[in-house]
């Protein structure tokens, strides 16, 4: 049972891994639905996903896509807004802001079902692909919002997956201004920062902090 219910205009990190630690990304198609995915069900709307994924991939190229510009929800139809990602080989972290009732719940619901589906339907499997329910923490401060969404741009350095300012499958090139994807709002996060080199700064630290795993880190990320 959650130690809290999910409330409109706070903030949340959310996160979750494959069952058994397995893969859920295993290539870059995958990350691309994922994505398309987590604009696809952020609506109030009922969509049939599939059907209109599937339209969507054959008319527009994989950079079209990643810049994500063409199908923003308006404001009064999105459940959640999104502050941070990131998408690794084996887990998934966002930063959420709930926007309608039960807004968090719903999203992640769709968009967790959703690519189960099209995963096991083109890898020839059955069954869950996620551990679970998916992990949620709410963020309470100011201090607790800058530091998870540095740990979380930061994350595929954190993994040892690869340096973060190289992994384009998190938001942290946008933060930096050198991608113009529009998904997240950055401006609860970059407004604490006098610029963007600062808050590239702030990040690096909490990148060579975790290395240390220390307490007080688990603590603001991880628990309530």
């Amino acid at each position: 049972m959650r130690k809290f219910i999910f409330q409109n205009e706070k903030f949340y990190h959310i996160f979750n891994r494959g069952v058994d630690k397995r893969k859920i990304f295993l290539g870059e198609s995958d990350y691309i639905r994922f994505l398309e995915g987590m604009w696809e069900f952020n609506t109030i709307e009922s969509i049939d996903s599939l059907y209109r994924l599937r339209q969507l991939r054959e008319k527009e190229s994989v950079a079209t896509r990643l810049l994500y510009s063409s199908r923003v929800a308006t404001d009064s139809a999105r459940l959640v807004d999104f502050i941070a990602y990131c998408l690794n080989p084996n887990h998934f972290h966002f930063i959420l802001k709930q926007k309608k009732e039960d807004g968090v719940s719903k999203f992640m619901h769709k968009v967790g079902s959703g690519y189960t589906h099209y995963f096991n339907h083109k890898n020839n499997r059955s069954g869950s692909l996620f551990q679970g329910k998916f992990k949620a923490v709410e963020v309470k401060s100011d201090h607790q919002l800058r530091y998870v969404s540095a740990y979380i741009n930061g994350n595929p350095e954190i993994h040892k997956i690869e340096k973060a300012k190289n992994w384009k499958w998190s938001s942290y090139l946008d933060y930096l201004g050198k991608r113009n994807g529009v998904l997240c709002d950055k401006k609860y996060v970059l407004e604490y920062f006098k610029n963007l080199k600062e808050y590239d700064d702030y990040t690096n630290n909490v990148i060579k902090e975790s290395g240390e795993i220390k307490e007080e880190m688990k603590k603001i990320v991880f628990d309530n």
